[in-house]
């Protein structure tokens, strides 16, 4: 079976490198060597960090991004996880580098190289002084995601980041950020398929409750990744990865250690992988890359 080349809007690292610490050619080399996994497209995620450190870094992917050559993963812009993200589903970030999600405060760190914002709705609308952040970033052209939060107003909102994960969950009793992103048919929804972040009949759930045109599989993968690492610093906190997980000491989960096409065979021994799921970043962020992956019966690439 022929498909498009996968896009990956969401993933930290992999094969030892992590976005937030990469030098140029680090950025560079992955690109180049995650085209051979069938990956023609990456936003780089930047997890919560200092202001300093999160504008050095965009200008790190950046200038990977000009320098690049041709046979590699396109760096279509970065996706910028935290900074403005609500403490109390804060995850592995660290909420010591958290600023008050205000369009002067993204202006520290504006870029227009910043695609993608994942933030907490419900603090936008509270620090707001006049115009709100998500509208402001949405008159910039950038995609705004709900994740890391606990509003059940996702209005304005693009989508939501890696559903289930990191947000109020599905309750009979009130409205939450899992519940609205399930009735709403308008909102895309990352998730993360690998069998550990999400539950299958969760999966089930969103995959029956979601247009199919509105589903964006997702790896969140960390710098571990494909690598011989099994601990490592990330978002301050040590990481200890078991050849499955990674957690931190307190076994709050990191991020996955797998790759889209491990998160497409895995959904797909389960029944439960759709192709047409592989088309729709392309729709959602307007993209038109070249080329294409041939898989086997098994979803096992067999060329890209």
């Amino acid at each position: 079976m022929l498909t498009k080349l996968l896009i990956e809007q969401h993933f930290h690292g992999c094969y030892g490198v992590d976005f937030n610490k990469a030098t140029v050619n680090d950025v560079i080399d992955l690109a180049h060597n995650i085209k051979k996994e069938g990956i023609g497209g990456i936003f780089p995620t930047l997890v919560t960090d200092t202001v300093e450190n999160t504008k050095k870094q965009i200008g790190v992917i950046k200038e990977a991004a000009k320098k690049q050559s041709s046979d590699s993963a396109k760096i279509l812009g970065i996706h910028l996880e935290g900074i403005f993200i609500n403490a109390e589903k804060k995850g592995i970030h660290n909420p010591a580098h958290f600023l008050e999600p205000t369009i002067e405060n993204f202006k520290k760190i504006a870029d227009d190289f910043i695609k993608i914002v994942t933030l907490a709705p419900e603090l936008c609308r509270c620090y707001a002084k006049g115009e709100n952040l998500i509208s402001f970033l949405k008159s910039r052209g950038v995609k705004v995601q709900a994740g890391h939060c606990i509003g059940s107003d996702l209005s304005g909102c693009d989508g939501v980041t890696h559903m289930f994960n990191a947000m109020s969950g599905v309750n009979h009793r009130s409205k939450s950020t899992a519940l609205s992103a399930l009735v709403d048919d308008n909102l895309y929804t990352e998730v993360i398929g690998d069998g550990i972040h999400v539950n299958d009949d969760a999966l089930k759930l969103l995959f029956k409750a979601k247009p199919e045109d509105k589903i964006l599989l997702v790896s969140d993968s960390l710098p571990c990744t494909h690598s011989n690492i099994s601990e490592f610093i990330f978002a301050d906190e040590k990481i200890y990865f078991d050849g499955e997980r990674a957690t931190s000491a307190q076994k709050t989960l990191a991020g996955s250690t797998k790759l889209l096409p491990e998160i497409i065979k895995n959904l797909a021994n389960k029944n439960l992988f759709n192709p047409k799921y592989i088309d729709n970043p392309y729709k959602y962020h307007n993209l038109d890359l070249k080329g294409h992956i041939e898989w086997d019966e098994n979803w096992n690439i067999v060329k890209s």
